[in-house]
């Protein structure tokens, strides 16, 4: 389901303009990518968190050169599911 499909859903399930819907849906996920960025989790009841995981510094090779390579250690943003929302998924309702 593409952010196009997912405002057109909305729009028709609450019969709110698509451009309004369109804005909420833009401010929701820049809310939640200002939030991440600034060290902050997002903890969204009954839906899931999104948090930020630490990766440690690890050696990578490159291929190609037959050479390793330092991976720094970086955060990298990551989506955990709640279990109301597993166990949906995994019953198919």
């Amino acid at each position: 389901m593409t952010k196009a499909e997912i405002v057109a859903d909305v729009a028709n399930k609450t019969g709110v303009e698509k451009v309004a819907v369109q804005a909420v849906v833009e401010s929701f996920m820049e809310v939640v990518k200002s939030s991440l960025v600034n060290g902050e989790n997002v903890y969204l009841r009954g839906f899931g968190s999104f948090t930020i995981k630490r990766r440690a510094e690890k050696t990578g090779r490159n291929i190609s050169k037959n050479t390793t390579i330092i991976i720094p250690a970086h955060n990298i943003p990551a989506f955990k599911p709640a279990k109301t929302f597993v166990n949906q998924v995994k019953s198919g309702k």
